[in-house]
C-alpha cells in the first residue's frame, strides 16, 4: 500500500511537472516592407530572419526560450514605420529589433528603441550611419542602442567611385538619384568621394519614385558630356534609366548602388539591365563557405524562389545574421534586458558564424557598425543573375 501511495505520488509529481506552462517566448521584431516597389527586400529579410529563428528553435531555442518573430509591414512608409516601432516596443513588448529597408523609415523610427533602450540591428538600410547618429548634439553617444549590419553608404559609394575614377579612369560622371532620403544620401556621399579626387559631377539629376520616363535627364547628362552613369534609386525606377539608356541609344557604362540586385530591377530591365555595375556584401551565385551554401539551399527548398533566385540576397543574408547576432547576446548576457543585451553585442565573446560574414567582435562601445570597407565588392548583373565583376586590369 505504501508502495503504490508513493507510486500513485511520483506519477502525480511528474504530471505537474509536464502540464508546468513552458517559458514565455522571446519576442524579436522585424519591421520593413513586405508589400510595395521595396517587397524584394522586405520579404527577403522576414524570410532569413524567420530561416534563422527556424533553426535556433529547433536547436532549444535560447536560454531555454522559443525565438518569436513579431513581423510587421511597414510598407516602405516612413509615418507607418514610426508607428509600427512605438507599438513593437509598448504593446508587443519585443525585446529587440530587427529590420528598416528604407532609409527614410529608419530616420523616422529608430528614436523609439533609443528612448526605450531596446536594441535595433539595421539590417538592410544602408543611409543611417549609426555612429555619427549622436554627433549633432541630440543625445549622449553611450545610449546608442542601434546597430547596423548593412553595407552602409560611405562604403557602398566608395567601391563604386574607386571603380569608376581610379580603375576605369573616367572623369566626367553623371550621378541620377531618386528623391527618396535612401537617394539624395546616397548622392551626397557619392559627391563627396568624387570631391576626394577633384572631381565634380558633370551632372546630378533627380527622379520620383514611379517615375517611367527618364529620358530627359539621360538625354541631359549626355549632352553634358558624361562617361559613365552612377545611379542611387530603390529598385523599379533604375530599370527605367536603364532602358532609357538603350532607348537614346547612349551605352555609357552604368554603376550603382546594392539595390540593383534586387529581382525588380533585373526583370524590369531585362537585357538592358546586363553588364550594369553595383555594390555588394554577399552574392548568391558566388557562395563559397558552407554556411552560405547551406543556407542557400535551405532559403530555395523553404521558399521556392524562381529559378532558385533569391528576390534579394543581401537581404535574405542580413535578416538571418540579425537573428543570430540577437541570439547570441541573449545567451551571452543571460538575460533579455535592453542593456544587457546591448552592452553583450558591444563585447561578443564568441565567433557568430554568419552568411555575409563570421562575426568576430563585430561590435564595440564605440562603433556599432559590423561591415568594413573590406566587405564591400563589385557585382555585374550577368544572365539575369548578379554575379561577380572581373578585376579590373
Amino acid at each position: 500500500m505504501k508502495l503504490r501511495l508513493l507510486s500513485a505520488l511520483a506519477v502525480g509529481a511528474f504530471g505537474l511537472a509536464a502540464a508546468a506552462p513552458a517559458q514565455e517566448p522571446i519576442k524579436i521584431g522585424i519591421i520593413g516592407p513586405y508589400t510595395g516597389g521595396s517587397t524584394p527586400m522586405g520579404a527577403s529579410m522576414r524570410d532569413g530572419a524567420r530561416l534563422a529563428a527556424k533553426e535556433i528553435n529547433a536547436a532549444g531555442g535560447v536560454l531555454g526560450r522559443k525565438i518569436e518573430l513579431v513581423e510587421r509591414d511597414d510598407t516602405a512608409t516612413n509615418e507607418r514605420g514610426a508607428q509600427l516601432t512605438q507599438e513593437l516596443i509598448e504593446s508587443q513588448k519585443v525585446v529587440a529589433i530587427a529590420g528598416f529597408i528604407n532609409t527614410g523609415v529608419a530616420k523616422a523610427s529608430v528614436r523609439y528603441p533609443i528612448e526605450k533602450k531596446v536594441p535595433c540591428m539595421i539590417n538592410v538600410a544602408t543611409g543611417i550611419i549609426v555612429n555619427e547618429y549622436f554627433k549633432d548634439g541630440s543625445g549622449n553617444p553611450q545610449d546608442n542602442y542601434l546597430f547596423s549590419i548593412s553595407l552602409n553608404d560611405t562604403i557602398q559609394s566608395d567601391v563604386i567611385v574607386s571603380e569608376v575614377v581610379d580603375k576605369k579612369g573616367y572623369k566626367k560622371v553623371a550621378i541620377l538619384a531618386d528623391d527618396t532620403n535612401y537617394g539624395q544620401s546616397g548622392r551626397g556621399f557619392v559627391e563627396a568621394e568624387l570631391k576626394k579626387r577633384n572631381i565634380t559631377a558633370v551632372y546630378v539629376g533627380k527622379f520620383k519614385i514611379k517615375d517611367t520616363d527618364m529620358t530627359p535627364q539621360l538625354q541631359e547628362a549626355r549632352a553634358a558630356g558624361a562617361e559613365a552613369i552612377i545611379v542611387y534609386g530603390i529598385g523599379p525606377e533604375n530599370a527605367q534609366i536603364a532602358n532609357g539608356r538603350k532607348k537614346i541609344g547612349w551605352n555609357v557604362p552604368m554603376y550603382g548602388s546594392w539595390t540593383m540586385s534586387m529581382s525588380n530591377y533585373i526583370d524590369n530591365a531585362g537585357p538592358n539591365g546586363e553588364g550594369t555595375f553595383l555594390a555588394q556584401a554577399f552574392i548568391q551565385d558566388a557562395a563559397k563557405t558552407e554556411k552560405q551554401k547551406k543556407f542557400i539551399a535551405d532559403y530555395t527548398k523553404e521558399y521556392k524562389p524562381d529559378d532558385g533566385r533569391i528576390p534579394s540576397a543581401m537581404s535574405a543574408a542580413q535578416g538571418y545574421d540579425s537573428v543570430y547576432l540577437f541570439a547570441a547576446a541573449i545567451k551571452q548576457a543571460g538575460s533579455t534586458d535592453g542593456t544587457a543585451i546591448r552592452d553583450a553585442l558591444c563585447s561578443l565573446k564568441a565567433p557568430v558564424e554568419g552568411v555575409s560574414t563570421t562575426y568576430n567582435n563585430p561590435f564595440s562601445k564605440d562603433d556599432h557598425i559590423a561591415l568594413k570597407r573590406a566587405a564591400g565588392q563589385l557585382g555585374t548583373i550577368k544572365d539575369g543573375r548578379i554575379a561577380p565583376a572581373m578585376a579590373s586590369k
